[in-house]
């Protein structure tokens, strides 16, 4: 289907000339506040700081038909991924493409719904060239690309930027106890219809698994003076 806009300076549409229909794949109720939207199909969104918010944002979508690919994650487990609702019979796994690395997530590309993909290490990092082969390719495919990030890393031209900060466990109590649940500060910005940035504080893992929303208390008013 024919695909033309025309767009203002930030991103977003002013006018639509024949916009593909897909829908975007759905996300869990708790990120729905940073992600009104779901994940766009022919999207680059990046993931920095968790690897638990990035399967978190497969978990919907994969539950709900969708094949997912994880790309030069060598550590994640398959109980893992089943946490966050991921459905193993439709996840491919990459662990260590090497030098095709750039190959492995373009043909993946062409096959699955998302694929999401940790860069190889090092300081060039991929060439632009690659960078925006693999977003056209992601866009001509109605595909999802997502890739992980650490540190300061960065992914040019990412239309959703999602970035986990200021992570804490609770159930250590005064040293003793086990780890029972993460709160995460989540934000997301980018350009177009994600302009506008969005945060929530989220539980991630959960105590009973997955990922929701953490409960913000009503203030306390004393009524008796």
């Amino acid at each position: 289907m024919l695909d033309v806009a025309i767009r203002k300076a930030d991103g977003s549409t002013a006018v639509d000339l024949g916009r593909r229909a897909t829908p975007p794949l759905p996300v869990a109720p708790a990120l729905v506040s940073i992600l009104p939207d779901g994940l766009r199909r022919g999207s680059t969104a990046s993931v920095t700081g968790s690897v638990s918010l990035l399967l978190a944002l497969l978990g919907a979508a994969s539950a709900d038909g969708a094949w997912c690919a994880l790309v030069g994650f060598p550590r994640i487990s398959a109980e893992a991924a089943a946490e966050y609702g991921i459905e193993l019979s439709r996840l491919a796994i990459v662990e260590q493409p090497g030098t095709g690395w750039t190959t492995a997530v373009g043909a993946l590309l062409d096959a699955v719904d998302v694929v999401a993909a940790r860069p190889p290490a090092g300081r060039s990092g991929l060439p632009p060239g690659d960078v925006r082969r693999l977003a056209a390719r992601a866009r001509s495919r109605d595909a999802v690309l997502m890739p992980y990030l650490v540190g300061t890393d960065e992914w040019p031209g990412a239309d959703v930027r999602l970035t986990a900060r200021d992570a804490h466990w609770t159930g250590i109590g005064a040293g003793t106890g086990r780890l029972r649940a993460r709160q995460v500060d989540v934000s997301a910005e980018g350009r177009g219809q994600a302009a506008r940035p969005r945060s929530a504080t989220l539980w991630l893992p959960a105590a009973g698994g997955g990922v929701s929303t953490v409960q913000t208390l009503a203030p306390v008013v004393n009524l008796a003076g």
